[in-house]
């Protein structure tokens, strides 16, 4: 998928189906083998071997699953800082301490998420973050990030411009996820990086 799209929420919404179908055509093998050579790429970056606090998240669905990375810098002495949904959509965090440690919860008529079933942190917390792992859907040459569209990443890198605070950031995607360009709107931000199964991009 070379060129999907240069207008606005529209052209957005075509290019999330696209790439949600793709997804869904992913089989249980194929989640687990790209779910492990994810977390040796990752954990291979400088910055998360530099980094003490990691905010991330638990993938869901057919999403390029997080849950070996996140056990992973944990093992290392991370702190790692899970989001768990607002009703405004704007994200708190929790931390991380191991699997058992998360609770299954619906949002209305959203997808199941898994969060953190421990203290919550407030929504700063974010702030204190050495690295900052996001979901999407694709990022592309300029390291603009296509996410699903509720805008609860908005708000955390609005959040983090606000308090000064300058994380890397990375965005976790499979191979095909990486593309020419992707529609943008004036409050996108570019992350720093993108891993793959196969490859980290770094972006200027």
């Amino acid at each position: 998928m070379a060129e999907i799209g240069r207008t606005t929420e529209p052209a957005k919404r075509t290019v999330r189906r696209e790439l949600l179908a793709a997804r869904d055509g992913l089989t249980a093998d194929e989640l687990r083998r790209a779910a492990s050579a994810l977390a040796r790429r990752a954990l291979a970056l400088p910055e998360l071997a530099r980094a003490r606090t990691v905010a991330a998240y638990v993938s869901v669905g057919t999403e390029p699953g997080t849950l070996a990375l996140l056990d992973a810098l944990r093992a290392r002495g991370v702190r790692v800082l899970l989001p768990a949904l607002l009703p405004d959509n704007d994200l708190d965090w929790g931390v991380y301490a191991g699997e058992d440690s998360l609770a299954r919860v619906r949002h209305g008529g959203k997808m199941a998420l898994q969060e953190p079933a421990g203290e919550r942190l407030g929504p700063d917390a974010v702030t204190a973050a050495d690295v900052v792992l996001l979901p999407g859907l694709a990022v592309d040459v300029r390291g603009m990030r296509l996410g699903r569209g509720g805008g609860s990443y908005d708000r955390v890198l609005a959040r983090l411009e606000r308090a000064g605070a300058h994380p890397a950031l990375v965005v976790l995607l499979y191979d095909s996820e990486v593309v020419d360009h992707v529609p943008e709107e004036p409050h996108d931000r570019p992350v720093q990086a993108v891993v793959t199964p196969s490859r980290v991009r770094r972006f200027a």
